[in-house]
């Protein structure tokens, strides 16, 4: 049985923030959500997170998510304190239970080298290590003459020989769950910092004669942990690099990696390109042979193939179909659901519409809580009324119609099939099938009317 217990009680006190640190985001997400989400890919009984400051609003950013607990350290003194604080929490079903502790800042590390550590442990303690340049600041592991880990060394109270070790710890750790519980009891605040150190578990190990494995990353960026606002920006740009690295092997191109964001999931088919400056959030899906023109954001939507999305176009909650080409400057609210074949251009908001197979809004519309049939022409200027200062009400355009410029629908309304309106109409009657329907007054000369001037001072 696993458990996994995330400690993200700390303060952030280098982050100049209000908002608890592991609640800050990367890729759009906050942190802790991004350790829970590779925790839970493992499949553990039960993942205990430790709260401390600001525990309420992480707690009311994460609570009622199934299988997912929370212990509170108060004070904070030290991560063996943590973790001791989520063993009354922890599960058991029997001797081969483990538990594994993350940190909720430390958000990359991957459920592959997650598993990897599992495995180095075999039947008793691993330790996720890294090979740093310069390892000022970290934990160092020291092994014994056979290569063996033997203890970890905090750099606060290293020798200088230890301080030239270049393996480092990085906190996560995998031990079995009935001893971890007793050598939690056995370790000591006798240090530099005065604090209850989880390292201390591995130099308990070694005495209890248990073996100490060591797994390494598969990337450095998956142990980054996040203290400041400099290096929350370096770990995003790092995510980033990551993944357009894999958008790229999976054959998307992309004008430039380095101006690329995924907030979220991007899911490509084949010869998709996308050009600079675009953010993608929630879940994306682009057909094969779409293209992305620079600057759009898309949230939570699906393009399906052969469609073009030109530049600074914004699509939320929203389907556009087969070979649709929308922008520049277009706006997708939710609830826009675009047939194949349609065009939606600059300047024209879709919001809770449905617009038909080949069907145009091309310039300066705005189409709201509308359901417009196929081959549908919808004029420069024209606006669907929908909103009567207190409910929303629908317009229906049926197949074929032809909406003039400058056109007011004032919901609920219908448009016939086959019918036309003139520019400049205001609908507030149906209009029917195969007619012209036009309002407008009627257009006069004023003989002899002339332009009132200034009046001299």
């Amino acid at each position: 049985m696993l458990n996994v217990v995330i400690l993200a009680a700390g303060l952030g006190k280098r982050m100049q923030s209000d908002l608890p640190k592991v609640l800050h985001t990367l890729a759009g997400r906050p942190m802790l959500a991004h350790v829970l989400d590779s925790a839970r890919q493992l499949e553990p009984a039960g993942i205990v997170v430790v709260v401390g400051h600001g525990a309420e609003r992480v707690r009311a950013a994460f609570e009622g998510q199934p299988g997912l607990e929370f212990a509170l350290q108060q004070p904070q003194q030290g991560t063996g304190h943590a973790v001791q604080q989520a063993v009354p929490l922890l599960r058991e079903g029997g001797a081969d239970d483990v538990t594994l502790v993350l940190y909720g800042d430390v958000p990359l590390v991957q459920p592959d080298t997650l598993r990897r550590l599992l495995q180095a442990r075999g039947d008793g303690v691993a330790v996720l290590t890294e090979v740093l340049d310069d390892a000022t600041g970290y934990g160092r592991i020291v092994r014994d003459g056979q290569g063996r880990v033997c203890r970890i060394v905090e750099h606060k109270d290293a020798t200088e020989a230890e301080r030239a070790i270049r393996e480092v710890n990085t906190g996560i750790l995998a031990a079995p769950t009935a001893r971890l519980k007793d050598w939690l009891g056995r370790i000591s605040n006798d240090n530099a910092q005065g604090e209850y150190y989880l390292t201390d578990v591995v130099g308990l190990a070694v005495a209890d004669g248990v073996a100490v494995g060591a797994a390494q990353p598969a990337a450095g960026w998956e142990t980054l942990g996040v203290n400041s606002r400099v290096q929350q920006a370096q770990l995003e740009r790092s995510w980033q690099r990551e993944q357009a690295r894999r958008q790229l092997e999976a054959g998307v191109t992309l004008a430039d990696p380095e101006r690329f964001d995924v907030r979220g999931s991007l899911a490509c088919g084949r010869d998709v390109f996308i050009d600079v400056g675009c953010v993608f959030e929630g879940r994306v899906e682009l057909g094969d042979g779409v293209r992305v023109g620079p600057y759009c954001v898309l949230r939570d939507v699906s393009v399906q193939a052969g469609t073009q999305l030109d530049a600074y176009s914004h699509l939320q909650q929203a389907r556009v179909g087969r070979d649709a080409r929308i922008g520049p400057y277009a706006r997708l609210r939710p609830g826009a659901d675009l047939g194949d074949g349609t065009h939606v251009g600059n300047f024209v908001e879709i919001k809770n519409s449905v617009l038909g197979t080949d069907s145009k809004a091309n310039h300066l519309a705005y189409i709201g809580d509308a359901d417009i049939g196929a081959r549908v022409n919808v004029g420069a200027g024209t606006i669907t009324c929908n909103y009567d200062g207190a409910n929303k009400h629908r317009t229906i355009i049926e197949d074929d119609a032809f909406i003039g410029s400058d056109t007011q629908l004032v919901a609920p309304v219908r448009v016939g099939r086959g019918a036309t309106l003139g520019a400049g109409t205001t609908l507030t009657r149906d209009a029917p099938p195969d007619q012209l329907t036009i309002s407008r007054a009627r257009q006069a000369t004023i003989e002899g009317w002339k332009r009132p001037v200034k009046k001299a001072k």
